[in-house]
């Protein structure tokens, strides 16, 4: 509460003269910082945090039997393999024989390559979201190039897309070079 304190002034025993009284005037502040204080605990109380954002991802069932393995049109496939120093390898249907490569760059890397196989894909079949795409990382890939792969197929829309180990002959086509390193127009 603002309070305000009156001090006597003037003095008639020296001189005699009759001064008027002057008003000091005082705050106490004690009540703002409490208010203050109050405000800012309620705030904190009621006020929300940003909850991390992740991205769902949902893992098939191991099949038991080789019998339960659904088969897929190997024209729909398309398989990247992620590898050290930011390298991606890539190549259509089930077998590696025209393994590429290429990067994660915008011009010329994955993304390009994704677009350009929905472009087929819808030129062929109608529709682009036929096309399922097969995330591989060897041991040598990294983590960021994993989350880099799940985020290119958010971006360019790809609803289907699974994570599988590397297979031994994509292994040997990697260490043998793979048979190029151009993106299909």
């Amino acid at each position: 509460m603002a309070e305000l304190n009156t001090a006597e002034g003037g003095n008639k025993k020296h001189g005699g003269k009759v001064r008027s009284k002057k008003m000091s005037t005082k705050v106490d502040l004690t009540p703002m910082v409490d208010l203050a204080f109050l405000l800012i605990t309620f705030f904190m109380l009621t006020t929300t945090l940003n909850k991390p954002n992740a991205m769902e991802l949902n893992m098939p069932k191991k099949a038991d039997v080789p019998e339960d393995k659904i088969p897929i049109n190997e024209e729909l496939l398309l398989n990247i393999i992620l590898d050290k120093d930011n390298t991606v390898w890539w190549y259509e249907g089930q077998t590696a024989n025209n393994l590429k490569k290429t990067i994660f760059a915008n011009e010329k890397g994955i993304r390009d390559i994704i677009y350009w196989k929905q472009r087929k894909l819808a030129k062929d079949y109608g529709n682009k979201d036929t096309m399922i795409v097969l995330i591989k990382a060897t041991d040598d890939a990294n983590y960021e190039n994993m989350v880099d792969a799940l985020d290119e197929m958010d971006i360019t829309g790809i609803k289907r897309y699974a994570m599988q180990d590397v297979q031994a002959p994509e292994l040997e086509a990697i260490k043998n070079g793979g048979t190029g390193t151009t993106v299909p127009e």
